[in-house]
């Protein structure tokens, strides 16, 4: 499901009274609701429906062959193991937060397995380790750091991972030792930007790491984990890396990067002599992922061609390309996981009209085959919308030509002009809009009768570096003129009816929608923001230490004048009185990324003006709703909020 509409749906927890024009600041359990209604019961009960189903991602291989994966069952989604293709979900976790990060232990003599674990959706992700069939894990990680990015050594032994235990700031890399008791130790910081480890080499005495300074510089370096000396690899101009597997002759690394190249390509770095040969330059797409077998002989990763991912081999040893079988499914390819023969290889895929689940392909068989097979709830997938992709003319014209922005529309089936929700992102360190199953869609556009469009505005990755950079610093605002521009199309188009446009986005997105509506209300019905930015100087100065690098870089130094000056100016929290059209905000009270004060913030500054602002805050969660039941009353809050706009 897209990340916007994850956030979105629960049960009902009780009635709300309402009085007057303006509803109370009710409470109702973990559920803040301010000037908002009670949703209708029918709402509830059609919402529910959709958003019952559920999904499977592949995390990796037991040592005895099973697949570890992600699903929900009941609130939540948590970490499970199929031993075979169809056999039952055997339930490993059972917290209350959900559990979508784990692997076995590489060692076939230990049953055990890492996970990460926050609370509330506060990003403070702490490292638990626990042995198959024991009732509880044991935390590895101190409590109060974040720590991200755990990974097994070869032997099983040890793990290392991202954190920010030393000086709470910055993110080095530690080993854990699990059966040893002994706390964590560092191996890696303590300069530059945040350290993350990618991978051990095939006898455990160097890392590959990444020093991650913005989505469009990382540096890799070779760690030697007995002298901690670090040694930079495929140094040059500036480039944005991926992901990076050693070789299992330990002779160079495999490596995703954007290179001297306009998308991110698959390459060999060799660790001996400074060169590096592009593996993937007939492909003119970006490559996502990928894995190598434990034995060096086959190494699989993902292309993106657009909506539809395609899987593509490669046999190391004939040094040729292999062919995989046509998949069950045509749509998102991700997590690639061989298993220790090296016979097969694990992955997750989905389509609009197909939930993710895990499959498995048996190279020598060249046979792919459904390891689960995941329910979509009580809905009709043949009503189904599959969305078609387009492009409209910017504002800008560059060399004499018009600059094309790309967009996904999901239309309903019944004649038009239908109203239209647009759904912002991209730019600002957020990834493009790809279509895959997503259910709270498909009931805007097929039980609402509303058009869907997820414009890839420019900022968006997949589209080469180039356009992902069209949005930095003063031309920030340039992705809002491309709204602009889309809606100046949509008056052109007999099946969209521009007069009844809502926009919508998250986080980044959210900056985007509120920032629109104020340039652009007298042409729009209303918009809805999701934890979104409402200042920016205020989100560079109180960001947690460990993130203020990140944003810095991505959006600007507030801490000089001039860039302060231009982030003020383009703060929607600063146009605020330039929003006179209903809008409505949903907010996850934990929510790392943007806090909660951004939301209130602008809430206060509208309604000092009396303007219509209708706000939905949950305690318990962060940047996306992920409880169950905080879900299917905040989409029926927005689906009554898009229909009150008809």
């Amino acid at each position: 499901m897209s990340r916007i509409f994850c956030i979105l749906a629960a049960a009902l927890l009780g009635v709300i009274a309402t009085t007057g024009a303006r509803a109370a600041r009710i409470e109702q359990g973990d559920l803040v609701f301010d000037n908002l209604g009670p949703p209708a019961a029918d709402s509830l009960a059609r919402i529910g429906a959709y958003l019952g189903g559920r999904e499977a991602g592949v995390l990796g291989w037991s040592p005895q062959g099973g697949l570890l994966i992600a699903t929900r069952f009941g609130a939540t989604t948590e970490l499970h193991l199929v031993e075979r293709a169809g056999g039952e979900r055997r339930q490993l976790t059972f917290s209350p937060e959900p559990v979508t990060t784990g692997a076995f232990s590489l060692d076939p003599t230990r049953s055990a397995f890492f996970y990460l674990e926050d609370v509330g959706g506060n990003g403070q992700f702490q490292l638990f380790y626990q042995h198959l069939g024991e009732a509880g894990a044991r935390r590895l990680s101190d409590g109060r750091s974040v720590n991200l990015a755990p990974v097994w050594s070869n032997a099983g032994r040890d793990i290392a991972f991202a954190t920010t235990a030393r000086d709470g700031k910055s993110f080095d890399i530690d080993v854990v030792s699990p059966e040893s008791g002994a706390l964590p130790h560092l191996v890696v910081g303590g300069t530059g930007g945040a350290w993350y480890p990618l991978d051990w080499s095939p006898d455990d005495s160097q890392l590959l790491a990444l020093e991650y300074v913005s989505r469009r510089e990382s540096h890799l370096f070779l760690v030697d984990l007995d002298t901690g000396k670090k040694r930079e690899l495929d140094a040059g101009a500036p480039a944005a890396i991926t992901t990076a597997r050693f070789a299992r002759d330990g002779q160079g690394a495999y490596v995703i990067s954007d290179r001297d190249t306009e998308f991110k390509q698959l390459r060999f770095v060799n660790f001996f002599k400074p060169q590096s040969t592009v593996l993937s330059g007939h492909i003119p797409f970006d490559i996502e992922a990928m894995a190598i077998s434990r034995d060096g002989h086959y190494l699989a990763f993902v292309s993106q061609e657009g909506a539809v991912d395609k899987l593509q081999l490669l046999d190391l040893v004939a040094h040729q390309d292999l062919t995989p079988p046509h998949l069950p499914v045509s749509g998102r390819i991700d997590s690639l996981h061989f298993d220790a023969t090296a016979k097969r290889l694990a992955f997750s895929a989905g389509a609009t009209t197909a939930p993710r689940d895990a499959y498995v392909l048996d190279i020598g068989a060249n046979k792919v085959e459904a390891w689960t097979s995941s329910e979509a709830g009580a809905v009709d997938l043949q009503r189904f919308v599959i969305p078609r992709e387009i492009s409209y003319p910017s504002f800008d014209r560059e060399d004499s030509h018009g600059r094309d922005v790309p967009a996904y529309v999901y239309e309903p089936v019944n004649p038009g002009p239908h109203p239209v929700l647009v759904l912002l992102g991209g730019g600002g360190g957020a990834r493009e809009f790809r279509p895959g199953f997503d259910p709270w869609i498909q009931y805007v556009v097929t039980e609402l009768g509303w058009a869907v469009i997820a414009p890839n505005l420019r900022g968006a990755a997949g589209y080469g570096k180039t356009y992902a950079t069209l949005d930095q610093g003063r031309a920030r605002e340039d992705a809002v003129k491309d709204v602009g521009a889309l809606l100046v199309w949509l008056r052109a188009q007999g099946n969209f009816d521009a007069a009844r446009v809502v926009v919508a986005g998250q986080s980044y997105g959210g900056y985007l929608a509120l920032d629109v509506l104020a340039n652009f209300s007298d042409r729009l019905r209303g918009a809805i923001d999701f934890g979104g930015i409402a200042d920016f100087v205020a989100l560079l100065t109180e960001a947690p230490a460990y993130r203020q690098d990140a944003l810095r870089t991505e959006f600007g130094d507030e801490r000089d004048p001039d860039t302060r000056a231009y982030l003020r100016r383009i703060s929607p929290l600063t146009n605020a009185e330039r929003i006179s059209k209903p809008l409505l905000i949903v907010q996850g009270k934990n929510d790392p990324e943007v806090p909660e004060a951004q939301s209130e913030d602008i809430v206060n500054r509208l309604r000092s003006r009396g303007a219509d602002v209708r706000f939905l805050l949950a305690d318990d969660e962060g940047a996306d709703f992920r409880q169950r039941r905080n879900r299917v009353i905040a989409c029926a809050v927005v689906a009554e909020f898009l229909q009150s706009l008809r």
